[in-house]
């Protein structure tokens, strides 16, 4: 199968996704019961409803403080979200050298790892200037261009089909 017809494919299945949105949005086919507001079928009221809820919350003080548990209608301290915070971001930091075997996990053992090479940036650079760029123009000849596309798994403008194709066009038609 070409890349064009996986495209439109996609440009279909994408159309036929929004029809089906525009159709949930309008309330004119989708099986809105499980909804807890009262106003199912038509989007801005039930923003609105929602807003009406939030606005009797903070009238009546908010959400109490509760550092013991979590609910829809508790939050945890101040104190209490920063020391769990702070735990999650200790957790983190010695996961990142924890992790590591003990050989990795200082800069010096990471250099040693990169053999001591003062010229380690020469070294990378050469290495580098043996690679397909993709920050600047670069002329291969034929075997290289068919060895690069291999490696990556690329295809040629041949194999890839017409880039002018009207997406926009085969979207639209998916939506009638």
């Amino acid at each position: 199968m070409s890349l064009i017809q996986r495209i439109t494919d996609l440009a279909q299945r994408v159309a036929v996704e929004c029809k089906a949105l525009r159709t949930l949005v309008n309330g004119n086919a989708a099986d809105l019961s499980a909804l807890t507001t009262t106003a199912k079928g038509n989007l801005v009221l039930a923003v609105n409803e929602l807003k009406s809820a939030i606005d009797a919350l903070v009238a009546g003080g908010g959400a109490a403080i509760n550092d013991a548990t979590t609910t829809t209608t508790t939050t945890w301290s101040s104190s209490k979200i920063a020391t769990e915070i702070g735990d999650e971001i200790a957790t983190a930091l010695a996961a990142l050298t924890s992790g590591a075997p003990g050989a990795l996990d200082t800069l010096d053992e990471l250099a040693a790892a990169l053999g001591d090479d003062a010229n380690f940036a020469s070294t990378i650079t050469t290495a580098l200037g043996n690679r397909v760029r993709v920050d600047a123009a670069q002329s291969l000849t034929t075997p290289q261009q068919v060895q690069a596309r291999s490696n990556i798994g690329a295809q040629s403008a041949a194999e890839i089909g017409d880039p002018e194709t009207n997406y926009v066009t085969t979207f639209n038609a998916g939506l009638i």
